[in-house]
């Protein structure tokens, strides 16, 4: 038997051994997992894991930069940071005082919005609105107990408290000792019930800073806004997650809590708990704790639909900084039957340093210094970009590197994969997928994710089964249909002089 073949049949038994233990490890999985929905229409998804006496807490609220209107682009960002601001009762020193101020604050900003707006500005009435304003946040400050939700949860026991938002979502996330699921269901639902969006104007101040460290001041977060900006004419995907800076410094207090009444009720929530569990206490402690958030219909999806292109779109953004380039094509989204070759593709052109634009332009021609691709960008909810990007070695340019990854990406439209190279790509491309689901918290937020975006957790174990069964056809039709001129987006860094 040819070297080639024993190779190829190691895989195949490795291959055929990590389906068959999943798929018993699978068959006892769902025994451990219970799911409930609560009269208001929040979610929640348990797995019991007794391994150790701790437990994982993902909070999805299915609401992302993608849901937003421009004019108030970023929003679903400030609610990452206004989580931990507290509530009625938590990081206030006297609520009812706090208010006030807070609502006159909301009012004085206003008038500054319409002086602004003017033709005819008044300097001295403006300055007198804005000397306001700045006392009143003084003064507001002065009922502020900082960061009191954090160190309740530290002081508990609690690690890793954080928060993110994507173009798709926002989640709020922390782990606990597994006897403080109360304490966690008192403190979540507490966030839901009863926010305040104390230290609002402030926090703005920090999201545009930001904004100034992470894209105006990088250049491949400038080349990244404005790629995706050509990307998308009609879709809600075109706008950067931190939003437009002139939509950051005009949004109000009043017209986040209209956002915040919209999409984060519990029609919109769904909960993943992981960990050392008791089903049934959880189920109790719930209907305690969130039945009382009053709730709504659940908020209709993005309606936009991005038309098909009629021709390639390219960028150039100039920056003293080193050439970068980018290459994306439009792509369907994670409900697409097509989603698990398009893993897959990414694993064979651009995941690692066995991937074939890794060999091509880094190793063999010298070309660049880093290669890579990824499908699911800016999001995977809707239609999406797969892109390549390149970072070319000096003396070397980004021309050099384009041409050489549509030199890698002809191949595979006329010559299809070996079985060889496919089989590694399927085990590395479900290994990976596997490895996610390795802590409680990344099960917690990959099973949450799955149940959201595409209606069942189960579906992230079937994308596994899925990726099992591509074949290499799969690939070059694919290929074929996605990598086409036309639906092609390029963007660029072009290094010119510091003192241009």
């Amino acid at each position: 038997m040819g070297k080639r073949k024993i190779i190829l049949l190691i895989i195949s038994i490795f291959l055929v051994t990590l389906t068959f233990t999943f798929s018993q490890n699978l068959a006892e999985f769902e025994k451990k997992v219970t799911e409930f929905t609560l009269k208001n229409g929040m979610k929640f998804i348990i797995v019991e894991k007794h391994e150790a006496p701790v437990i994982s807490f993902i909070t999805y609220a299915d609401v992302g930069a993608v849901n937003e209107v421009r004019g108030i682009t970023g929003i679903a960002h400030i609610f990452e940071h206004m989580a931990f601001k507290g509530t009625k009762t938590i990081g206030t020193k006297n609520y009812e005082e706090e208010k006030k101020i807070l609502d006159k604050m909301d009012e004085i900003f206003l008038q500054i919005k319409k002086e602004k707006r003017k033709k005819q500005k008044n300097p001295e009435k403006l300055k007198a609105l804005q000397e306001e304003f700045k006392k009143l946040r003084e003064k507001a400050k002065t009922y502020v107990i900082s960061n009191e939700f954090g160190k309740i949860v530290e002081e508990q026991g609690g690690v890793g408290l954080n928060a993110f938002t994507s173009a798709d979502g926002t989640a709020y996330i922390y782990n606990l000792p597994s006897n403080k699921l109360e304490l966690w269901m008192s403190l979540e639902s507490d966030r839901f019930l009863n926010p305040v969006l104390r230290e609002f104007y402030k926090e703005k101040e920090v999201i545009m800073e930001e904004r100034r460290m992470r894209v105006e001041s990088q250049a491949i977060g400038k080349l990244f806004e404005e790629f995706l900006a050509i990307a998308y004419k009609a879709h809600p995907y075109g706008d950067n997650v931190v939003g437009h800076m002139s939509d950051l410094e005009t949004i109000t207090r009043k017209e986040a809590i209209a956002f915040f009444k919209k999409y984060y009720i519990p029609s919109n929530l769904t909960v993943g708990i992981v960990g050392d569990v008791n089903p049934k206490e959880v189920k109790k402690l719930a209907k305690i704790y969130f039945e009382r958030i009053p709730s709504g219909p659940k908020p209709e999806p993005v309606e936009t639909i991005e038309p098909p292109q009629l021709g390639e779109r390219r960028v150039e953004v100039e920056d003293p900084s080193q050439p970068i380039l980018l290459i994306g094509y439009h792509k369907p989204d994670i409900n697409h039957p097509d989603n698990a070759v398009y893993n897959v593709l990414m694993d064979i052109l651009g995941l690692g340093r066995t991937s074939r634009l890794y060999k091509s332009l880094v190793k063999e021609k010298k070309i660049a210094v880093q290669v890579g691709a990824f499908p699911g960008l800016p999001g995977n909810k809707y239609p999406n970009l797969f892109v390549l990007y390149a970072i070319p070695a000096v003396g070397h340019t980004n021309q050099e590197c384009e041409k050489a990854i549509y030199e890698e990406i002809e191949k595979l439209k006329k010559e299809k994969v070996s079985e060889e190279e496919l089989e590694k790509a399927k085990i590395r491309a479900r290994a990976n997928l596997v490895r996610q689901l390795s802590s409680n918290f990344g099960l917690a937020y990959q099973m949450v994710y799955y149940e959201v975006l595409t209606g069942d957790w189960r579906n992230l174990f079937k994308s596994i089964e899925a990726i099992k069964k591509v074949t290499a056809d799969d690939i070059m039709r694919v290929a074929k249909e996605c990598f086409k001129k036309t639906n092609r987006i390029v963007g660029q860094i072009v290094t010119v002089s510091s003192e241009k």
